[in-house]
This record gives structure tokens, sequence and C-alpha cells, in this order.
């Protein structure tokens, strides 16, 4: 079960199965929690990437949490092949787990119907980990035409979401030749989302089970 609360979280843990995963899918949720809780510990784990793209994971970190107690950990885990290195993921979930599970109350982490299998292997086991977590899953806009119905949302100014798009562009230089990489993808996304929580701009998440502490 996850407490939905409003309260100061103990801590973040935001897994991401590629660099670039977290900040696309809540990179404006991240400067929101950055500038609101100072000094909020945040934990980023990124599954796979070479050097340079796990460089590029570090320095968006930095970017999109300053002010925040970041730990970011990486792995070399195969691109595209998470499915068959399955026991891998596991293993190295909970060892994360079992090093940050006692300060950590909002884990953010694909969504089980990410049409990328890497996606899915995460998402797959997050839940079996992070039982008693506020566990979001966010959404990353792809070819595939995956996106559904979200049923959470956290809306963003006009500010934060340019920021988030600034930010992407600064931390990920390798990926600014991509043809689907641009402003007009990223606000488009973000329009959208934020129309349906009366929002100028927003991100969604899914949420599969929460409880209410009143």
């Amino acid at each position: 079960m996850w407490p939905l609360t409003t309260d100061r979280p103990r801590g973040v843990l935001a897994l991401g199965a590629h660099p670039d995963d977290v900040e696309i899918g809540c990179g404006g949720t991240l400067l929101r929690l950055a500038r609101r809780f100072p000094g909020l510990p945040v934990t980023v784990v990124v599954l796979t990437g070479t050097a340079q793209r796990q460089a590029e994971a570090r320095t968006a970190a930095g970017l999109f949490l300053a002010g925040c107690r970041v730990d970011v950990r990486t792995s070399d885990l195969p691109d595209g092949r998470l499915p068959a290195a399955w026991d891998a993921v596991k293993d190295l979930l909970v060892a994360v787990a079992a090093d940050v599970d006692v300060d950590v109350d909002v884990v953010l982490a694909p969504r089980p119907d990410d049409a990328h299998q890497d996606h899915r292997t995460v998402a797959e086991i997050a839940p079996t980990l992070w039982r008693d977590h506020l566990l979001l899953s966010y959404e990353i806009p792809k070819w595939d035409g995956d996106l559904g119905r979200p049923n959470v949302y956290v809306p963003l100014d006009e500010d934060t979401a340019h920021e988030k798009v600034r930010l992407l562009d600064k931390a990920y230089p390798s990926q600014s030749g991509r043809d689907w990489w641009d402003e007009e993808m990223f606000l488009g996304l973000a329009r959208i989302r934020g129309m349906e929580c009366r929002a100028r701009y927003a991100e969604a998440f899914h949420l599969s089970k929460a409880v209410l502490s009143w």
C-alpha cells in the first residue's frame, strides 16, 4: 500500500532504464520538489548506458535537483535487452532497496504498460520491492504511440515547463540530433496534460494504489 500525503517526503527514489528516462518522464516534478524541499535526499538509479551517457545522467541530476542531497547510481546493463537480464536487474534493484528503503517514501518509475521492453522490466520489478511507498509511474513519449490515460497530475507553471526543456538540452547533448527530441514535442505533451488538469502545463503519472491518511 502506498500512502498519499502532501507532507515533506523523507526521500525520493527515481528509477530509469536509460539515461534521460527520469528527466523526460518527471523532470518538471523533480524541479518542483527541489524548489519546495531544499536538502531533500534523492537517489537516481540508471540501469543502462555508455560512459558518456552515464556522465550525462549525473549532470542532469545535478541540474534538475539543485539544492538536494543527490546520489546517482549508474550501471551498464545491456541497453534494449533488460528482459534477458532480468535477474541482474532484480539483483541491482534489490541492493538499492536494501540501501535506501528506510529513507525513501516516494518512488518514480516507468509505466508497467510502456511499449519499451526495458521500461517495462523496471516497472514490473519496482512494485515488488517498494510496496509501502507512493509509487508514481511516469510516461515517456515515443513512436509506438503508447500514451494512455494517467490518473495523477503535477501541474507545471510556464517557467518550470520551459526550464525542463532547457535542462534536457543542456544535460543530454548526445540526444539533440534525434528527430523526436525538441521543445515542441516536450511542451506539446505537457500542454495536453496541463489541459487535462486545468493547468497550463503538467506531467502525468499512473498510480495503481494509494492510502489516504486523514
